[in-house]
């Protein structure tokens, strides 16, 4: 870890940004390799990985972004936390606005949302995860940008680790990409190119993020706490229902509850 850190400090922090993001869309890839060697995909190891990756989105929302945030914000009292909560609700306005135009399709193939669109339900489902990459693949560029700009409340290490805790959880979401396209009858070259699209979007996301908050210094309290609010919209409005369809409550609590324990510890004992 410290190898690579040392690396990430060599470079600029947009490149930064762009090389950590194409490692959480490469195990998206590495996920939705999974139709080349799995025929059907279990229920409840989908839950359960889904659970994953809302627990460790809810960590990452708190200490990566949240309470970097607060920290760096001046004054005390409201006056202190204004920002962030300003920056948090309009994360999640921007992905409300998005889920509500943006034609999409869950992954239980049973409710779509957004403007009534003809796209065929693969189109739809990639969409559907895309949208959950768009603040990922932000939060991970904002602190890149943080450390451009020479904030001292940001560092490599926080976003290096960052990427590692979005990568792991990339890894199931691939999965419930790919995997559904190929019970639908896709070819396994299809599903899997279909799987790791959904992810591309991040290191554009990323490097949007850090250029705009490294010309934009003021905005970076808002910028990650933006980035917050963004991924709990996702993970009440979308991950966490999604687990609740079949009778895996149970597992799916434990994954989210293992996902978010993982994702603290990164930050906590590495950062």
């Amino acid at each position: 870890m410290d190898n690579i850190i040392s690396y990430f400090e060599t470079i600029s922090p947009v490149q930064g940004a762009f090389l950590a993001t194409l490692f959480t869309w490469a195990l998206t890839a590495i996920g939705a390799s999974c139709v080349f060697f799995f025929k059907t995909m279990n229920r409840t190891f989908l839950d359960g990985t889904l659970g994953f990756t809302g627990g460790v989105m809810v960590a990452a929302s708190f200490w990566s972004l949240l309470a970097p945030a607060i920290e760096m914000s001046h004054g005390d009292g409201f006056t202190k936390v204004m920002p962030s909560a300003v920056g948090f609700f309009l994360g999640a306005l921007f992905i409300f606005l998005l889920d509500k135009t943006l034609p999409h399709l869950h992954i239980n193939f049973q409710e779509s949302e957004g403007v009534k669109s003809p796209w065929q339900k693969t189109t739809l489902l990639v969409l559907a995860i895309t949208l959950h990459n768009i603040p990922e693949g932000l939060a991970i560029g904002v602190l890149f940008g943080g450390v451009a700009a020479g904030v001292p409340e940001t560092s490599i290490t926080a976003a290096v680790i960052l990427a590692l805790g979005i990568g792991i959880q990339n890894f199931p979401e691939g999965i419930a990409v790919s995997m559904p396209l190929k019970r639908m009858g896709m070819s396994n070259t299809k599903s899997f190119l279909y799987g790791q699209s959904s992810a591309l979007v991040e290191p554009v996301a990323a490097v949007i993020g850090a250029v705009a908050v490294n010309f934009f210094v003021p905005v970076l309290p808002y910028a990650l706490a933006f980035a917050a609010g963004a991924m709990i919209f996702v993970v009440v409005e979308e991950v966490i229902p999604e687990t609740q369809m079949a009778n895996n409550t149970d597992i799916a609590t434990l994954g989210f509850i293992l996902g978010f324990i993982i994702m603290m510890t990164l930050d906590v004992a590495l950062g």
